[in-house]
């Protein structure tokens, strides 16, 4: 099992292996040495984020060679295109002309382009990782602990200042900036160097015109503060949707919320968030097109929240493997069925009137709302996730080691967390 401090460790890695492959493509194509990452530092995280995801994933499909190259392509498929929507929205106006691709972002607009993608990591993840894997085991933890938090702490800043050069201003502010020769202060030297850097990687980019958020309207398009509310009102339909389904279905009616405060699913609100992203580009498309897609990054999507929780947690919360055509008991064919179907609603007759609704909020209401629900959910899911860690280590280390365990023993005992999740499982035996 990996540490957290693994994790970020190949987080960065493959990060900067990414960032080599890119540059380099670049410098033999062009002739020309450019950053192609959104970062100053020489990182470009979808790749990180992709084969963090794989090294979790793959181990639990070990011999299963086609789901697992499926679960790599859909999963560097997925990353991509949340990655190029971020950057997209980071703005909140940006966006690309002809020249816009980086050399992933053709990872969804076809299927041999996917498969290739998924070709290259799935042979580094066989041949390259296991090398990899035998170094990172050899470094002393210390040294990798503050290798992992030095270099978060200046992605930190780096993001900080590409976000405010972003923010404040576009690509024409910055060539009419250079055309008087404005220099100025530290604000100013941050706002031209990441703009600079941004034409020369990505020399297609521009501002866009009407697609980012108006001042009269909240949340236009598909921007952080529509996904937001995608995210809450999906979550607690989904959590609805749950119970009765039990209650109904297999005559028990128990809670299915995420977290310990509020009716809310999680794995609904995030599938419904990938499903919005990811799909988009296919709403004007055949049904047959968004059903395919959806049972395929549905099934994967629910999958890996499988392998998330128990590798994260130590805690099963669904299995499946009486059922028929089960994956390792994560997830089945009759379910990825239902996640197509889904998907078809979902694109086509669910978002549109949400979207409509959610952009019929005035505007300062909405922000100021947007803000309360995402403080509050983000500290539901910190206290949650303390919560469900505790319990799992309870059974082999009872007495609390800190004044927050002991809260955590007194406030979220282990009748209380049995009761809130009757069919939660303990995988280290409890």
């Amino acid at each position: 099992m990996y540490s957290l401090t693994d994790l970020g460790l190949y987080l960065l890695i493959y990060s900067f292996l990414g960032w080599v492959v890119e540059a380099g493509y670049y410098a033999v194509t062009r002739r020309q040495f450019c950053n192609r990452g959104v970062l100053s530092l020489p990182l470009i995280l979808a790749y990180g984020v992709t084969f963090d995801l794989l090294i979790l994933v793959l181990p639990t499909l070990a011999g299963h060679h086609i789901l697992s190259f499926l679960a790599v392509m859909v999963a560097a498929s997925v990353v991509e295109s949340i990655a190029e929507h971020f950057f997209c929205r980071v703005g909140p106006k940006i966006e690309w002309r002809a020249e816009r691709s980086r050399l992933l972002v053709g990872t969804g607009k076809g299927l041999l382009a996917s498969m290739s993608v998924a070709a290259v990591y799935y042979v580094v993840y066989l041949i390259i990782h296991p090398v990899l894997m035998a170094g990172v085991v050899l470094m002393p933890e210390l040294l990798k602990r503050v290798m992992v938090i030095a270099v978060l702490v200046l992605m930190a800043l780096d993001f900080s200042a590409v976000f405010y050069a972003v923010r404040t201003g576009d690509a024409s502010r910055y060539e009419r900036r250079q055309a008087v020769g404005k220099q100025g202060k530290l604000a100013a030297w941050i706002y031209n160097m990441v703009w600079k850097r941004l034409q020369k990687a990505y020399p297609g980019m521009r501002q866009a015109d009407g697609q980012g958020q108006g001042t009269d309207t909240f949340a236009k398009g598909l921007c952080w503060d529509k996904l937001v509310w995608v995210f809450l009102t999906s979550a607690l339909l989904g959590d609805v949707i749950e119970t009765f389904w039990c209650g109904l279905v297999d005559g028990q009616w128990m809670n299915r919320s995420s977290v310990l405060y509020g009716p809310f699913s999680f794995v609904w609100g995030l599938g419904a968030v990938v499903l919005t992203v990811t799909l988009q580009r296919l709403a004007d498309k055949n049904d047959r097109y968004v059903f395919a897609a959806g049972f395929v990054i549905g099934g994967t999507y629910e999958y890996m929240c499988s392998v998330f929780t128990e590798l994260v947690f130590g805690t099963v919360f669904w299995d499946y493997s009486e059922m028929p055509l089960n994956i390792g008991g994560r997830t089945n064919v009759l379910f990825c069925f239902f996640w197509g179907v889904l998907a078809v609603v979902w694109i086509k007759v669910i978002y549109p009137p949400m979207s409509k609704a959610i952009e019929s909020v005035p505007p300062l209401v909405g922000k100021i709302t947007t803000w309360i629900v995402l403080v509050f959910m983000v500290c539901n899911a910190l206290l949650t996730s303390a919560a469900m860690l505790r319990y799992s280590i309870r059974a082999v280390d009872p007495e609390p080691n800190s004044a927050f365990e002991q809260f955590l023993d007194r406030q979220f005992n282990d009748e209380r967390m049995e009761k809130h999740w009757p069919n939660m499982i303990v995988t280290d035996g409890k």
